[in-house]
């Protein structure tokens, strides 16, 4: 949903999330797409495991849309709320992290993602979610933050597996392209999660 200002609740105790205003907890209309997105991913599995790439790959562009248009809505309505911005990075990491999985370790056409990609994309996110874990028990506080750099690579991820289930709708094997990307792909989870440790270190050596 794009950065999220907390203006006079920047700095929010996650154990006091129930004591937030309640338009700070609230369901809008950008939360609902992202339940969405949320709600299509285990729509996209099935019909992977079907062999259904075309509607697979229609269903998951759909989900990806939502991505932009939850964000655009929150920002044009003023509707951003602490619920969304938890929201927003649990929906893409449910959709990105269950396509890999399923395009990993379920039989596909033509060429799969190796599983040791899967296993580094789940240890980066673990990583973070651990880091961001130990901020808030080191300073009692946690702020909601993407980064470009963040963004970039959601977008990269996305659009990657839509690429693959194209290719497996059309029968294409662009095998030099695929790990051209895949190489790309690793590199900014790499670089992302550099970017997002300097972030959390820094933040924990600030004082305020």
């Amino acid at each position: 949903m794009g950065r999220f200002e907390f203006k006079s609740l920047k700095k929010i105790n996650v154990r006091l999330f129930h004591q937030l205003p309640q338009a700070q907890k609230k369901l809008t209309l950008s939360s609902y797409i992202t339940l969405l997105r949320i709600l299509l991913s285990p729509l996209v599995v099935v019909m992977m495991m079907r062999g259904a790439w075309g509607m697979a790959c229609a269903l998951f562009i759909i989900a990806s849309l939502t991505d932009t248009l939850d964000g655009t809505l929150a920002r044009l309505r003023n509707e951003k709320t602490f619920l969304g911005a938890c929201l927003d990075p649990l929906a893409d990491k449910i959709l990105i992290l269950s396509s890999f999985f399923t395009l990993a370790f379920f039989q596909s056409p033509l060429f799969a993602i190796p599983q040791w990609f899967v296993y580094v994309v789940l240890l980066k996110e673990l990583l973070q979610i651990s880091g961001a874990f130990a901020i808030y028990l080191y300073k009692g506080y946690l702020e909601v933050e993407p980064t470009l750099l963040g963004k970039v690579t959601t977008v990269a991820q996305m659009g990657f597996i839509s690429w693959l289930f194209a290719c497996y709708f059309f029968r294409w094997v662009p095998i030099k392209t695929y790990y051209g990307m895949l190489g790309l792909l690793i590199c900014l989870i790499t670089v992302t999660f550099a970017q997002y440790a300097w972030i959390g270190l820094r933040s924990m050596w600030t004082q305020d």
